[in-house]
């Protein structure tokens, strides 16, 4: 094989293995392209997800002002339950005072 058959031979050999990348590409870009419906579909997806998050964000807003709220309302009723049982003890003690001031008086007579 003198030079220039080798030189033909490796031109043929690197077109062929060319036109194979080629054709590979090819058939590797038709079947991972992507359709219209699918970019509609990926569209649908997105905007769902948008509205999901969007929910989200309400809800948790909601929940933090519902927690506010029970929050308040729970030390505003143990304020009313504390001062309950203070006037509730006031009320223990001055009744033993009049038992006892009642049982003095008693004695006394």
């Amino acid at each position: 094989m003198n030079r220039t058959e080798f030189i033909v031979a490796t031109a043929a050999i690197l077109f062929v293995a060319f036109c194979l990348g080629w054709f590979a590409s090819w058939l590797v870009n038709r079947f991972t392209r992507v359709t219209r419906a699918e970019i509609g579909e990926l569209d649908r997806m997105a905007q769902a997800l948008h509205e999901a998050e969007e929910t989200r964000d309400q809800a948790i807003t909601y929940l933090q002002q519902r927690e506010a709220d029970l929050t308040n309302q729970l030390t505003q009723t143990e304020a009313e339950l504390r001062a309950a049982m203070d006037g509730l003890r006031d009320a223990r003690h001055e009744a033993e005072e009049l038992r006892g001031w009642i049982e003095r008086q008693n004695q006394g007579a």
